[in-house]
């Protein structure tokens, strides 16, 4: 069986198209397009502008499939469409346009499909999770490869951009404002940040983070392991950043200029709050986790 699952997110919105055969999954194809649904957001709820620019993803996403030949396409979203007010009225506005149905998934149900994903990556057996996206960012503490606790921030790159950052990149006084919103976050979900020396990262700003690591570094193209250091290293050489440096990030990261920063913040003030040593950066997550869990698990 091929099938597409389209993970509806805050800032991008990703197609992954799977092989699942003998009970091994392999990933064929993948795709993003950086919609920016957060950036649509007025007064608490999606606009129809917003509305419009999902729909037409997902109907370039669903001729895709159709030119494949691949007809299950499975729609889920999370913060884009769980954190605002008219959630009941997108959906349906969603279905009547393209006919897809959407699974909208809690915070909770998102941490646990994102560990699930990332477990196929994981070295460490015992840790913490921090999937971060463009909404919200989701952590899962587990040991000896079981979740003992999981819980969703409402605070993510994009939507901590568009909050307290006036320009491109935060100044001082707006850094101080992420991260005050992180760790008020973490301290109203009463997150469970015990010491834990590895996390296990997750989401695009987790992977553009290491990317540039590797870029401004001088480290292979390959590693996928940031220590606690190198983050604030990286912190520090965005600060004021010179044309040089914008030039790299440019290349590095073109889509992610204006939220590699709030989501470096977010990263930081979680290593901080648990003394975490380092940060790996898994391939899988949340849409690997909703196929192994919601659709085969389904299955069998």
């Amino acid at each position: 069986m091929n099938c597409g699952i389209v993970d509806l997110g805050s800032n991008t919105i990703r197609l992954s198209i799977f092989k699942c055969e003998g009970g091994e999954v392999s990933l064929l194809l993948h795709r993003k397009i950086m919609a920016g649904l957060a950036s649509y957001v007025q007064s608490g709820m999606l606009t129809n502008s917003g509305v419009q620019v999902a729909c037409r993803v997902l109907k370039v996403y669903r001729a895709l499939l159709d030119n494949l030949g691949i007809e299950p396409m499975y729609v889920f979203a999370t913060a884009s469409l769980r954190n605002i007010a008219n959630t009941a009225e997108v959906v349906e506005a969603i279905r009547a346009e393209t006919g897809l149905t959407v699974d909208l998934l809690s915070g909770e149900e998102e941490a646990r499909l994102s560990f699930d994903g990332a477990l196929l990556g994981i070295q460490h057996t015992s840790g913490l999770l921090v999937d971060i996206g463009g909404g919200s960012t989701e952590l899962v503490r587990y040991s000896d490869g079981e979740i003992l606790s999981a819980c969703s921030l409402s605070v993510g790159s994009l939507n901590l951009f568009d909050r307290y950052v006036s320009w491109i990149h935060p100044t001082g006084t707006e850094r101080k404002a992420i991260r005050s919103a992180v760790r008020t976050q973490l301290e109203h979900e009463k997150a469970d940040l015990h010491r834990a020396e590895h996390i296990c990262g997750v989401g695009g700003s987790v992977r553009a983070a290491c990317k540039a690591a590797n870029r401004l570094f001088n480290r292979p193209a390959s590693c996928r392991v940031l220590s606690a250091s190198e983050i604030k290293l990286l912190l520090k050489r965005f600060k004021n950043p010179d044309r040089t440096t914008l030039s790299e990030l440019l290349k590095i990261a073109p889509d992610r200029v204006h939220t590699i920063i709030p989501g470096l913040l977010v990263l930081d003030t979680i290593c901080s709050a648990c003394s975490a040593a380092d940060v790996t950066a898994s391939a899988c997550g949340v849409r690997e986790g909703y196929l192994r869990t919601k659709i085969l698990g389904e299955m069998q």
